[in-house]
């Protein structure tokens, strides 16, 4: 999986887009069922002229579509719309669906992996008592969950239990939804050159995350894979940990506490 991702929630352009993010060099895209866009990136994918293989391709299952069946005919369905034979990797989009449901669906990920699918099975806005409950029912657990993480909601419980089990850690709003004004993060960029969204990326990099910024404009989705050639110190890795709020600096549905 390539470390920096391209998000397509709320691409009114999702297959220009997609084209101009894999000119760019993404290799990683990050789509859900509840986007409707599915067949944007896939049609986009299958035009690029680049191998499937080299292409990570992300999707995820909505709560109201959990179940065992729901779920199964969810993956078929979504095969359909990228027109593709599999899909990298599926995860849970929340916990919303309540215990049983929760695994009901994500037995059926696990069988649609075996049946060659999909590649990885993973979660998203799962707490680590949602990870538990996966533990507890025997099954595995997800090789992915993917959270809100950026500096103000850096959801530190839930980022302990996954480093601990070997779980990667996918970080959506990692620019802020493009409300960088804060002053340390315009001072890092002035020290470093750089825009504000490079020195936000560059953290969630540094923290061992896979970053998911969305963008329509194509100067900005290039200028978002500009992070290889700068780092940020150890003082300003700091500054930027200081910013965190906890869940009040949360800045979407974030519903990693749901029962």
């Amino acid at each position: 999986m390539p470390l920096l991702g391209f998000g397509v929630y709320q691409n009114y352009t999702t297959r220009e887009s997609v084209l101009e993010a894999l000119r760019a060099g993404y290799r990683h895209i990050d789509s859900a069922q509840a986007y409707r866009n599915e067949a944007h990136v896939g049609a986009a994918v299958n035009e690029s002229g680049i191998p499937r293989e080299e292409i990570f391709v992300t999707t995820k299952c909505i709560n109201k579509t959990h179940g065992y069946e729901s779920t199964l005919s969810g993956v078929d369905a979504s095969l359909e719309k990228f027109g593709f034979e599999y899909i990298d990797l599926f995860l849970i989009h929340d916990p919303m669906s309540g215990r049983e449901r929760r695994l009901q669906t994500y037995k059926a990920l696990q069988d649609a992996r075996a049946a060659g699918k999909i590649r990885t099975v993973g979660v998203s806005n799962y707490g680590t008592k949602h990870l538990e409950e996966i533990k507890d029912a025997g099954y595995e657990l997800p090789s992915v969950n993917q959270i809100e993480l950026h500096p103000f909601c850096q959801q530190k419980p839930i980022v302990e239990y996954c480093t601990a089990h070997s779980i990667i850690i996918q970080a959506y709003c990692p620019i802020l939804r493009g409300n960088m004004d804060h002053p340390t993060i315009k001072e890092l960029a002035q020290k470093h050159q750089r825009d504000p969204a490079q020195v936000l990326l560059r953290w969630s990099l540094q923290k061992g995350f896979v970053p998911l910024p969305k963008s329509a404009t194509p100067e900005r989705i290039r200028s978002n894979t500009l992070l290889y050639d700068f780092a940020l110190d150890d003082e300003d890795m700091a500054r930027l940990d200081a910013l965190d709020k906890g869940k009040k600096g949360s800045i979407s549905w974030n519903p990693v506490d749901w029962d």
